[in-house]
């Protein structure tokens, strides 16, 4: 009995061990495979977890600013403040002051960017759906409001930024150490590099002016931020622990762990190979191999520290822009910061998460379609008449893809790359209690606040 019993276990052992495999491990196939020694090859430090965006709770794995480490202080302030319509207290017209915020023109819905084709806050009117409803209003001209000849970059994956804005004027390490000598000169705005931070936070000093919002008695006191400014700034002096800096600050440190670590691609780097379909493997291999993305789209959020001309349309030509014209300094890129021939017309990289939720795309908002956007690169031809062929990037040319690889390529760039729950970042509420972004009188309409 004993013995019959044995033999039918050692008959029985390689199967459960077979079923045991079959539970526990996931499928690596020779696309997986593949993709991964591409990878490995391509990657400054030859593994994987080059690619791999931390935690949002690991404070320590993301990037922090020069002088503005992150706190959870800090970034709990920031997350109000990013959203808080009390901050936009300098408005032209009485009627727009305090109805307006920093995700007026970066709404999470839209990833991080405008719902429409130009983000407008102070002068602006209405919401609509995720941004998509915004005008001006009525009591403003055209050159009062506040708002861009270039559409604004998204501010996911920010944290990975060195120099900041399309012509990446702002920070001062990275590509602009080298123009330090004219920081101030050619646009008074940049002295603000002499102040030593990165990019996000030298930015955000100037936006909150830029953008007419500002602290005082009833922001702190009456809706109670300044017991959150004393806890993040505890080093800070004075009214200084109150200010521009501070604020810019606590903004930057909020905006930095908006990381869209939970995209399919994201889990499939940390060996869920069933986490993307074979289509949007195919798209990444593409990606990483025939199409050359990775050339200028690089790095764990996939953007780049680099400016590149690919002839796309200026904002002037989309018919809903305002405020700006033919002449706007905006429209040459890189080379209205450097000022040199061979900068002209240099656009940042963007980065490419999430791409599936913008409403529109590049500096000018000349796409609306993310396929449309891939159609262009394979195309390679640029479409606006103004940026001669010396100027454009080596890497703008027919890519010759077929129409399969260019759905595959879409694919991933739609599905792979998307983190569905981007809302994570966005706040209950803000101390003042009001809707947010917006609380003027058509936008509270629009998303149905009483």
């Amino acid at each position: 009995m004993c013995k019959s019993l044995l033999k039918l276990s050692l008959l029985l052992l390689p199967a459960m061990i077979a079923v045991s495999g079959c539970v526990n491990d996931t499928a690596v196939s020779p696309l997986d495979t593949e993709l991964e020694r591409t990878l490995i090859r391509l990657s400054e430090n030859n593994t994987l977890d080059d690619y791999i965006l931390p935690d949002g709770s690991n404070l320590a794995g993301i990037p922090a600013g020069i002088g503005n480490p992150l706190t959870e202080e800090k970034i709990a302030l920031g997350k109000l403040l990013f959203y808080e319509t009390a901050l936009g207290r300098d408005a032209v017209h009485p009627r727009n002051v305090r109805t307006f915020s920093c995700s007026t023109c970066h709404v999470p819905e839209a990833a991080f960017t405008p719902g429409s084709a130009q983000g407008i806050a102070d002068g602006g009117s209405g919401f609509g759906t995720f941004g998509s409803g915004r005008v001006i209003d009525s009591h403003y001209e055209e050159d009062q409001i506040d708002s861009q000849g270039a559409r604004p970059l998204s501010m996911l994956g920010v944290a990975y930024v060195t120099n900041s804005m399309w012509a990446g004027r702002f920070g001062s390490r990275g590509s602009n150490a080298e123009f330090e000598n004219i920081w101030g000169v050619y646009d008074e705005t940049t002295e603000l590099n002499h102040l030593g931070l990165d990019g996000l936070e030298t930015q955000n000093i100037d936006g909150t002016i830029t953008h007419r919002m500002s602290t005082d008695d009833y922001l702190l006191d009456t809706l109670g931020y300044r017991r959150l400014f004393d806890q993040a700034f505890p080093d800070f002096e004075g009214e200084a622990r109150y200010g521009r800096v501070a604020m810019s600050f606590a903004l930057s440190a909020y905006i930095r762990t908006i990381i869209p670590n939970k995209a399919p691609w994201q889990d499939w780097l940390r060996g869920n190979k069933d986490a993307m379909t074979e289509s949007q493997k195919n798209g990444a291999k593409l990606f990483f191999g025939k199409a050359g993305c990775y050339r200028c789209h690089n790095g764990p959020m996939l953007n780049g520290n680099t400016f590149h001309a690919i002839g796309v349309k200026d904002l002037v030509s989309h018919p809903d822009a305002k405020n700006t014209s033919f002449e706007d300094h905006r429209n040459f890129g890189r080379g209205d910061f450097t000022r040199r021939e061979e900068d002209m017309y240099k656009f940042k990289v963007p980065q490419v998460y999430n791409t599936k939720d913008m409403p529109f795309y590049f500096h000018g908002s000349s796409k609306t379609d993310l396929r449309e956007v891939v159609e262009y690169f394979n195309i390679g031809i640029p479409e606006n008449e103004r940026v001669g062929a010396a100027y454009i990037s080596d890497f703008f040319h027919p890519l010759n893809l077929t129409e399969t690889e260019v759905n595959e390529l879409t694919d991933f760039l739609a599905e792979g790359l998307y983190d569905a729950e981007l809302t994570r970042y966005v706040p209950e509420q803000v101390l003042s209690g009001v809707c947010f972004p917006n609380s003027d009188t058509q936008s509270l309409e629009d998303m149905g606040c009483e």
